[in-house]
């Protein structure tokens, strides 16, 4: 017997055994010691599944339990109405900030009561505005790095003077409005300054983060006027939180002359931190020069300078969240550092923290309180006078400044998205009392109402202004070229497409028109690194298209909804054919995964309408996972799906045919032939080719221009050496799904595919 080979299991039951003897005796003993001391013995009474259920009552109103509830069902609503508002177009911290008014008394609290009252009840809500308070900070905190100050210095012409126009019309309309407003709706006892100045922030504000995206989104980055806006709104949030901070200051002190100590205090934190400060922090982020990751040292050092300046503005008297916004502001410039660190901050803040904000933002807003007509009308009158003071106000000093109509409209549009910014500003007067129940309502509605409105009205601008130049450019595009579309999500795919693009089209010279393309999703950038981002992207498919000695367009687009951008660009650019890679997910398809940003393969949500209307089955059985479904469902050209192994070229392919359906392959096959070159073997597997007429004749016209490039293959069974010398298989996408289902037994052995539909 080999006692080696179980020494170690020996060992391990006789150390368990020992030791639990050694605590068994000194158990007994110590219970010898309770004599004379005491001791008090908990009676239970009831059985002992009475004792389980009290015990659990107690944990589910446990304060941690209670938070972790909380946190859990505001990150799931959060999550389905930002969803939503993705698929219409919208900004997600629209449906975010619906998600908390939904939350709230205006909703839940009106239809489900007791439920309302049970998890969010009103001893927890301190947690909860805490919790929510932390987020607001490391917000802030990106909000200040996500600010360019290099492209403020160089191109802060024009835009400073719209900046402080799109702020000063607005706020002095919002004093205006005040004037009508406060004998009705300001609280007892506040002056008609501290809430006059509150009202006019509150006009004044734009959403930087939110105007941002919807540049990257609509591609505007590059172009003048998305720098013109993007500096805009980088000046007005500088100058919005500087007004927000004397204005804070005013009110805590009371009067003017009060805050004179605190605004001169504050004036010494902003040169300290520029002065000093910053200077510290630069000679650390060099250090970081060049290193793909942040040390946990330095973590820390950055952290602590948040902390620290939040802190600091805090005791001074103009909130944290100032504090939490200089920090980020005055962080190394390196575009690549900054990434890094918003990394680490970012998916905390904006998935965990922030939502909880938007909750206990919407758990004040009571829109209960405007039960008359009178009510919604001041609200209408409140929104009126802010789209005019800030949309107007924007548009007419753009125009005046001698931008054109159109391009001074959409800075009027976008400088009008309030957003988040706009719910932070609200909360702060509240948190003051310097705003009402009913004043707070109309401002929150406000805030949704202008964020929700810039999209549309973008829109509608491009459509009055629609130029006849574009018409004639769609015009052109029906030409005699060949134009392929790749999309790639990762530089090495893109590279391959290029190279499979590159054999379908070699000899035709200047009859074909390669685009490659990356549609990226918006919130993996942020604005001031979306150059380094696209250049990244791209690196691979030019230095290939070098190589390849290839002409090759490329086109970058940030997107929330990757599918219907890919197909309307598809579909408006007159292409003949579309390359994409196959993508694998486990979660394809589930509306959990949609909501928390992946999908499963199991129920698809699209097709559960189709199922309730007998017209499909629930279950996704597709061998596509649901990226690929969708563009093949929603493009109107013939779709190419790679998998890709170890693709180098395509000389010599094979091509499948199972039924008549698949012979529009023959024609790709023919253009392999004529651009590359390639050995064409044409697998009979129905045996259907020699009984068709008009397909033999096809075979024999390809024969006739490049005889000993195809050969028509007759048997059933496919031997795996053939396979895996082929460095191409075409196969149709139906007959892939059929691949799929029956297992085939060579299927793993295959070379690289290229599945193409026919639309």
């Amino acid at each position: 017997m080999n006692w080696g080979k179980y020494r170690n299991l020996i060992f391990y039951i006789l150390t368990i055994a020992f030791f639990s003897c050694l605590m068994y005796f000194f158990i007994i003993e110590g219970q010898t010691l309770e004599i004379g001391e005491n001791i008090v013995r908990k009676t239970n009474t009831g059985s002992t599944w009475e004792n389980f259920q009290e015990s659990f009552k107690a944990n589910l109103h446990h304060p941690l339990a209670l938070l972790l509830a909380q946190i859990v069902t505001i990150i799931l609503v959060a999550r389905l109405f930002g969803w939503i508002c993705m698929k219409i177009k919208q900004p997600t911290v629209i449906g975010e900030m619906i998600a908390g008014i939904v939350l709230g008394p205006s909703l839940l609290g009106m239809y489900f009561p007791e439920f309302s009252a049970s998890l969010f009840q009103k001893e927890s809500l301190g947690n909860l505005q805490f919790l929510s308070q932390i987020g607001l900070i490391l917000f802030m905190y990106i909000v200040g790095m996500e600010l360019d100050l290099s492209v403020l210095r160089k191109k802060a012409h024009d835009a400073v003077v719209i900046s402080h126009a799109s702020i000063i019309i607005p706020f002095a309309l919002g004093i205006g409005l005040s004037y009508y407003v406060y004998q009705e709706f300001a609280p007892e006892g506040i002056q008609f300054t501290s809430f006059a100045l509150f009202i006019a922030i509150s006009m004044s504000i734009t959403a930087f983060p939110v105007l941002a995206r919807i540049v990257q989104e609509r591609n505007l980055q590059k172009t003048k006027l998305g720098t013109i806006v993007i500096t805009c709104a980088a000046a007005d949030d500088i100058t919005a939180w500087c007004i927000l901070a004397a204005v804070i200051a005013i009110v805590k002190a009371g009067s003017f002359t009060s805050s004179i100590y605190v605004i001169i205090m504050a004036i010494a934190y902003v040169f300290l931190m520029i002065k000093i400060v910053r200077p510290f922090l630069k000679r650390i982020g060099d250090l970081q020069a060049g290193k793909k990751t942040i040390s946990k040292p330095m973590v820390a050092i950055f952290f602590l300078t948040l902390i620290l300046s939040a802190y600091a503005t805090e005791v001074i008297g103009i909130h944290a969240l100032f504090g939490a916004f200089m920090a980020g502001a005055i962080m190394p410039e390196n575009a690549k550092f900054r990434t890094l660190f918003i990394d680490k901050v970012e998916d905390v803040a904006l998935v965990l923290l922030l939502p909880l904000f938007f909750v206990f933002t919407g758990l004040r807003t009571q829109i209960g309180l405007l039960n008359d007509g009178h009510l919604w009308m001041t609200a209408g009158f409140i929104i009126l006078t802010a789209v005019t003071g800030k949309f107007i106000g924007s548009a007419l000093t753009a125009r005046f400044v001698g931008i054109n109509w159109k391009e001074s409209l959409t800075i009027g549009a976008l400088m009008n998205t309030r957003g988040l910014m706009e719910l932070i500003v609200l909360n702060i007067g509240y948190d003051l009392g310097v705003l009402s129940p009913e004043i707070f309502a109309m401002l929150v509605i406000m805030a949704l109402f202008t964020t929700f409105m810039t999209g549309p009205a973008l829109d509608f601008i491009n459509f009055i202004f629609k130029s006849k130049k574009s018409d004639e450019e769609m015009h052109d595009g029906h030409d005699s070229k060949y134009r392929v579309l790749l999309s790639f999500d990762k530089p090495e795919s893109g590279s391959t497409l290029l190279k499979l693009a590159h054999d379908f089209t070699n000899k035709m010279n200047g009859n074909k028109s390669i685009t490659a393309m990356n549609i990226a999703p918006v919130d993996e950038m942020h604005a001031y690194d979306i150059d380094e981002y696209e250049d990244a992207q791209f690196k691979n498919v030019i230095e290939t298209s070098h190589d390849l000695k290839l002409e090759v367009t490329t086109l970058f687009k940030a997107s929330t909804d990757i599918q219907n951008d890919l197909a309307g660009i598809s579909n408006k650019g007159n292409y003949d054919l579309l390359l994409i890679m196959l993508g694998k997910s486990m979660y394809e398809g589930s509306l959990l995964g949609r909501l928390l940003g992946f999908t499963t393969k199991i129920i698809n949500p699209e097709k559960l309408l189709n199922t309730v209307k007998g017209k499909g089955n629930i279950f996704n059985n597709s061998p596509f996972d649901d990226f690929t479904l969708q563009i093949l469902d929603k493009t109107q050209i013939p779709v190419g799906i790679m998998v890709e192994k170890d693709f180098k070229s395509a000389d010599k392919v094979f091509v499948p045919i199972f039924n008549l359906s698949d012979f529009y392959l023959l024609e790709y096959a023919k253009r392999l032939i004529n651009n590359n070159n390639s050995q064409i073997i044409i697998l009979d597997a129905a045996g259907q080719i020699r009984h068709n007429i008009e397909v033999k004749e096809l075979i024999r016209s390809i024969e006739q221009v490049a005889p000993n490039h195809i050969t028509l293959y007759n048997e059933k069974k496919i031997e795996k050496e053939f396979l895996n010398s082929q460095d191409l298989m075409l196969v149709s996408s139906k007959s892939w799904k059929n691949l799929i289902d029956s297992k085939s037994l060579w299927l793993s052995d295959i070379p690289s595919t290229l599945i193409i539909s026919n639309p």
